[in-house]
Order: structure tokens, then C-alpha cells, then sequence
């Protein structure tokens, strides 16, 4: 940890996301605070001049309490994009990439390679969208998670989101490391540290038959996705923007956030993130998916008016939202707000006032 600093260049590029892509207004803002007790009260104190916060880069297992907190005790959306963005874009891609292999979420058999805030949060999610918590095994840098760990009573107080799955989680009650958590599975999630070789070929090829793998850390993932199919994986994606299937956050985040902001919703529920990745899927659904394209690119920018839409609907039928619309209303401000963006952004190119981030 180098200080708030170092965070605001980064937080400055996700702000011209925000803007490039939804069309939401965004104002980079690093805390000097450790404390999530402290974080949480300076939070919430910005409240009354934003229509929502994003969190970013908040270590585990102290950002679950962050956020959970901060939904809770807040009457605007707050989102935290390493969880809820992560596990959006995730499901987006595994449910075309389901269709593509002929299963079905509550059929299948899942291992999760990494406990961390990504993970976890993804977990969470599948578990909400149908898929079965006995059939799920995930592993954290000690092992497999299961309810018979000699640190579960640590767990329970130190991590509690984490204990919650090793209770509820792996009906088999499998025991030992990555390898053992892959054999026999139907997918694959890995979010844990860069490769290669964190994944090998031989425990893919002991998959289920057709399987799936998503190998997500950056800058190297946790397996060559050209490994992963010589192995036998029928659909690979990655964090990666040079490989096919990119699982890519910033598919999510700018229409979350507009379709949130044109409602003036309370909050972003996990069924607002469910909405928006069976939009991305369905749109990448429309245009033809394959083995090598699952998900979106950022490229396809009418995805996001439609994602937003999708959003919003469902804050309205969740009774979130303080503003209801029509779908053609919605239809209208998302369109409008984020064509506008992109008219202003090409006139400024045209005109010399600016260089053009598409080709950079």
C-alpha cells in the first residue's frame, strides 16, 4: 500500500470509461483511510452530492464489510466494480458459453480457482442466477474450501463471507489443491495470480466432457487459452483485450451505473446485476456466438444502451427506482446521453482539439 496517490491516475482513466461508454459523470476521489469503519463514515458523508459511488481497489475480506454496509446505509446505488463487475461480466460470458456446450447452470459442476474479492463475489452471484452451492468447490491459497478445514473457526471471525461458502459449498466435500478441484468439473473460474502454469493441460483434459474455462488474471492468465484447448476445453476466455472472449469489467460498469442513474434507483441489487449480463448475453446472442465469441467487446457501444435499459427495468420492478419510465423512455435517455458522448467525442477528434484513446 503506497498511499491514495498512486490511485488517482488509474481512478482518472475509469472515470473516461464511465464517461466514453455510459455517459455518467464521474469525479476521481482517493480516501486516506484504512479503517472501514472510517471509510464507510467519509463515504457515506459524500452522499447528498452523488448520484452513486463506485469503490475500487479495497483489499479482501475487509471490502465485503464495505459494501455491505454501504447498501445498506445508503439511498444511492454503490457498487464495487473488483465484485460486482467482475462476477457481472463472468456470468455474462458463462451463460453463452453454457448454450454453446448444451448445459445448464443448475446441471453443472463449477471450480473456482481464487477466494479473493472477484471470487467470492461471483460465487455469490452464480449461486443467485441457479447454479447449486454443493456443486461449486472453490480454492483459496490454502486448499480447497470445505466445511471440515482445521481454520474454519478462524474463518468464521476473520472472513466470514469466505466461511459461508466453505459451510454451504463442495457437496463432496473435496480435499486438496487446484488439480483436485478441476477433475471432474464442467467449468473452470480462475481469478488468482498471473501465469502461466497455474492451470496445467493434463487437469483440464480431466475435466467433464465440453468444458469451460475462464482463466481471468492479468497481465498472464492462469492458463494459455491454446493450452486450455489442446487439452480439450471447448470455450476459453480471459482478461486479456488480444484474446478472444474477453472478460472485461468495463463491459458492465458504464450501463450499470446509467441505467441506475436514469431511474434515480436506491441501489444496485444483485438481480439489476443479474439483468445486465442476460443483456450482454443476449446481445452477443443476437449477433451469433461461438466458441470464440461469447461476450461483447467494448467496441459494440449500442450494448450498453441496451444493458442500461435492462437495468433500469429491473430497478423499477424491484421498486428501487424513485423515477419510472416507460422502456421506450428508457430506451430514449440512454441513447440520447450516450450518443451525445460519442458525437462530442468525434467532433473534438475531427476538429485536432483532442487525439483520438480508440487508437492509442
Amino acid at each position: 500500500n503506497i498511499g491514495p496517490e498512486a490511485s488517482y491516475p488509474v481512478m482518472e482513466g475509469k472515470a473516461l470509461i464511465f464517461k466514453f461508454l455510459g455517459g455518467v459523470d464521474a469525479v476521481p476521489l482517493p480516501i486516506r483511510a484504512k479503517d472501514a469503519d472510517d471509510f464507510i463514515e467519509t463515504v457515506k458523508k459524500l452522499e447528498p452530492a452523488f448520484g452513486g459511488i463506485n469503490l475500487e481497489d479495497i483489499e479482501s475480506p475487509k471490502c465485503f464489510y464495505i459494501l455491505e454496509r454501504l447498501r445498506k446505509e445508503m439511498n444511492i446505488p454503490v457498487w464495487h466494480d473488483d465484485q460486482q463487475g467482475t462476477a457481472t461480466a463472468t456470468l455474462a460470458g458463462l451463460i453463452n458459453a453454457l448454450k454453446i456446450v448444451g448445459k445448464k447452470i443448475s446441471d453443472i459442476t463449477i471450480s473456482m480457482i481464487g477466494a479473493g474479492a472477484s471470487n467470492i463475489a461471483t460465487y455469490n452471484l452464480l449461486v443467485k442466477y441457479g447454479a447449486k452451492p454443493k456443486n461449486i468447490i472453490l480454492v483459496d491459497t490454502k486448499g480447497i474450501l470445505h466445511a471440515e478445514r482445521e481454520d474454519l473457526d478462524k474463518l468464521m471471525f476473520e472472513n466470514p463471507w469466505k466461511y459461508k461458502i466453505a459451510i454451504e459449498s463442495n457437496g463432496e466435500l473435496r480435499k486438496g489443491g487446484i488439480k483436485e478441484a478441476i477433475v471432474g468439473t464442467d467449468v473452470v473460474i480462475a481469478a488468482s495470480r498471473p501465469g502461466p502454469g497455474i492451470i496445467k493441460k493434463e487437469w483440464v483434459a480431466m475435466m467433464n466432457k465440453d468444458p469451460i474455462v475462464f482463466a481471468l488474471a492479468n497481465p498472464v492468465p492462469e492458463i494459455w487459452p491454446w493450452e486450455a484447448k489442446e487439452a480439450g476445453a471447448r470455450v476459453v476466455a480471459t482478461g486479456r483485450s488480444d484474446l478472444p472472449n474477453q472478460i472485461n469489467n468495463s463491459l458492465a460498469f458504464p450501463s450499470v451505473f446509467r441505467g441506475a442513474l436514469d431511474v434515480r434507483a436506491r441501489t444496485v441489487t444483485d438481480e439489476m446485476a443479474i439483468a445486465a449480463a442476460e443483456a450482454l448475453a443476449k446481445h452477443a446472442e443476437e449477433k451469433g456466438i461461438s466458441e470464440d465469441y461469447i461476450i461483447p467487446t467494448m467496441e459494440e457501444f449500442e450494448v450498453y444502451i441496451k444493458t442500461a435499459v435492462a437495468v433500469a427495468e429491473k430497478a423499477i420492478e424491484q421498486g428501487v427506482a424513485r423515477i419510472k419510465r416507460s422502456r421506450s423512455e428508457l430506451e430514449e435517455t440512454a441513447s440520447t446521453i450516450i450518443r451525445n458522448v460519442r458525437l462530442k467525442y468525434e467532433t473534438l477528434v475531427k476538429n485536432g482539439f483532442i487525439k483520438d484513446i480508440v487508437q492509442l
